[in-house]
């Protein structure tokens, strides 16, 4: 069911199979799985995750490629609460491990916040990250193409900026050389640091040699309309004509509650095994936290991975069904009366 602060006392002495953090593409998933394995379980979703920007999803298989992120979600919410899941919207502060069980501590609300602890047996962690965008005075001009014509996934979009006029936007000279992997797709590219970093003569040479313009100015705005970009203005009136762009800023992973337990990463990434298990034996991570690609197919699969992994210990775990009316009491042979 639907959880809100108008019913969580239902389900505060409750204790769940799995808890999902993360309501995104492999929260759902996983979620879909457990309902379906008949086991229980909590999803806790922050909103407006990575998949809810994505205004496309054009290379997802079985979709038609003008399907908007937030309908994939939105169906898949409504799926699992069909299925018995509950769902909360809420933000995950901290998860404790108390042996058996785990606690998760939860802000529900923005303003009269209540903070219920729930319980379960597994963690998912499927919270996902959020990509660094470049920041301007007034963020909406950046909202306007992020997810449109302004890419942050070169393996998702890359197609999308086939020989188009592109705009590669970093904060680092690491993340320059994006652009010798970006050429792929079109060598039209002109690179942006927007005054965050200093660029080496190596960096610069090695720019220039692939006819690539290095623009250090920092942005003043996007150009466009409709959500198609048409280029940049700089601060210092510099006009840069654009057709599209890359973000290639970095990302931050939502792991921050899992401070209190000791879990192998790599990198900001969990390590995980074949199955998404973690460094715990009960703690699986799916999707943008774990190694790997990026991508809404692989958090997909990770969910069914994870659910099936827990499902089969559990089964394992339990005694058998048995069809107990046709059971037969064995009769006793050679018994003297």
């Amino acid at each position: 069911m639907k959880l809100s602060k108008k019913n969580l006392t239902e389900r505060q002495h409750f204790l769940y199979d799995v808890i999902i953090v993360g309501g995104g593409a492999g929260g759902l998933s996983a979620a879909l799985y457990l309902q379906r394995y008949n086991l229980n379980c909590l999803v806790i979703e922050k909103g407006r995750g990575r998949s809810f920007w994505m205004q496309d999803l054009r290379n997802y298989l079985g979709l038609p490629p003008d399907t908007p992120g937030r309908d994939l979600l939105q169906h898949g919410q409504d799926r699992i609460v069909e299925l018995g899941a509950d769902h909360l919207r809420g933000f995950v502060e901290q998860v404790s491990d108390e042996g058996e069980t785990f606690a998760v501590k939860v802000k529900v609300g923005k303003t009269d916040s209540l903070y219920p602890v729930f319980r379960s047996k597994y963690l998912i962690a499927a919270s996902g990250l959020i990509d660094h965008l470049p920041h301007l005075a007034d963020m909406q001009n950046v909202y306007d193409y992020a997810g449109y014509t302004l890419h942050v996934c070169m393996i998702c979009d890359g197609y999308e900026m086939n020989d188009l006029k592109a705009g590669l936007f970093v904060n680092s000279e690491g993340n320059i050389n994006t652009a010798f992997v970006m050429n792929w797709f079109t060598p039209y590219i002109s690179v942006f640091t927007h005054g965050l970093c200093e660029v080496s003569e190596e960096m610069r040479h090695k720019l220039k040699e692939h006819g690539y313009p290095l623009y250090e100015q920092p942005i003043k705005r996007f150009l466009g309309q409709n959500h198609q970009l048409s280029g940049v203005e700089l601060v210092d009136g510099t006009l840069v004509e654009l057709e599209t762009g890359l973000v290639a800023m970095g990302s931050q992973h939502h792991s921050h509650y899992l401070s209190e337990i000791d879990l192998e990463r790599q990198g900001g990434n969990l390590v995980t095994d074949s199955m998404c298990r973690t460094s715990h034996p009960r703690i699986f991570a799916l999707g943008d936290l774990k190694q790997g690609l990026n991508q809404v197919s692989i958090a997909v699969a990770d969910g069914t991975l994870a659910a099936t992994a827990i499902w089969r210990e559990i089964r394992r775990a339990s005694p058998p069904r048995r069809w107990e009316e046709n059971i037969v009491e064995p009769i006793g042979i050679g018994v003297v009366s």
